[in-house]
């Protein structure tokens, strides 16, 4: 009686290993990038989102004949936004730090003589264009 074996070679597993190996050494730098793409997004989105509520802080207190801008946006800007910033925001008054995976720290001023939120350092890490 012949009895057959099924299951795989030693050749057929070596070149199923290799070819992971090869994926994994090309999908995992591009992963770490688009990580890091998504939390500089995030940033902008929370600095478009505390502009925006600055603006309208500002406008509230137009229409009860208030002229002064908010005096200071809050840790976590808890005084312009309904949620908390998250933990990449450090900061609180006058200056804001927003810290990448990368160690990348990008600084933001608020002027409460005019109401502006601007980018002060490390600009050039895709907030450039809210200098």
């Amino acid at each position: 009686m012949l009895v057959r074996k099924n299951g795989f070679t030693m050749i057929e597993m070596v070149f199923v290993i290799v070819a992971i190996g090869i994926l994994a050494a090309i999908a995992v730098p591009r992963f770490a990038a688009t990580r890091l793409d998504a939390e500089i997004s995030k940033g902008r989105a929370d600095v478009a989102a505390v502009r925006s509520a600055i603006v309208s802080e500002r406008q509230s207190r137009l229409i009860t004949g208030d002229t002064t801008w908010i005096a200071a946006l809050g840790s976590g800007f808890s005084n312009v936004l309904m949620y908390e910033a998250g933990d990449k925001w450090n900061g609180n008054g006058a200056a804001y730090t927003y810290t990448l995976s990368d160690g990348t720290a990008i600084t933001f001023a608020y002027n409460n003589n005019n109401g502006t939120f601007r980018c002060t350092s490390g600009c050039g890490n895709g907030f450039s264009d809210f200098q």
